[in-house]
């Protein structure tokens, strides 16, 4: 089950070195350093956006396949999280209008997240274990998943507070840079394989 599980701890590792919960717990505080006059009300944006793209991912998952998704989900991560860094390390670039580009590529991140990783995860780590150890593989998953989002959660106040934010931006992206090495290298496609079928490709 070597396999399984470094594919299993992988995509909740990346899942949160995202940033996805730290942006959706932080959210209005993030967006009151982009300048924007009421973070709190832009936010309920974001979780509208969420929602939204779940939905099409979950429409898209059994049409384009798992793999697929991960590197739509990939591609939207590396260019909405470096869109968002850039704002923030050059405003003065961009003028007035920093506010908005943080907000638009927050509102992407969320949409690629909702449509690639947020929709694939659960799903793939179902299908890469045998019956017999599929609770098991799910906990991994799961618990990896969960001890990260808490770990940059309680880390997040304390890294704002001495690191710019376009920087930790630029650090997820670059996260997600290594996510789409890692899909394109190591990730089977589960879409339409028997679970027998997939228990022998990855033995």
């Amino acid at each position: 089950l070597k396999r399984p599980i470094g594919l299993a701890f992988m995509i909740a590792f990346f899942n949160q070195l995202s940033g996805i919960n730290v942006i959706l717990y932080f959210a209005p505080r993030i967006l009151g350093m982009a300048g924007i006059e009421n973070p709190l009300a832009a936010s309920i944006s974001l979780g509208i956006t969420n929602l939204v793209f779940t939905f099409i991912g979950l429409w898209l998952i059994d049409k384009l396949g798992r793999r697929t998704l991960l590197y739509i989900g990939s591609f939207g991560y590396i260019l909405s999280l470096g869109v968002c860094a850039f704002a923030f390390i050059k405003p003065d670039v961009l003028g007035a209008a920093t506010n908005m580009v943080v907000l638009v590529s927050i509102l992407a991140f969320l949409a690629s997240h909702a449509v690639g990783q947020g929709a694939v995860i659960w799903v793939f780590i179902a299908e890469i274990f045998p019956n017999e150890h599929r609770a098991g593989g799910q906990s991994l998953g799961s618990s990896t998943h969960w001890v990260f989002a808490a770990s940059l959660t309680f880390l997040f106040p304390m890294a704002i507070a001495n690191i710019a934010p376009g920087y930790i931006f630029a650090f997820f992206c670059f996260m997600m840079v290594l996510q789409l090495l890692w899909v394109k290298l190591l990730v089977p496609e589960t879409k339409g394989v028997k679970l027998e079928e997939m228990e022998k490709q990855l033995a």
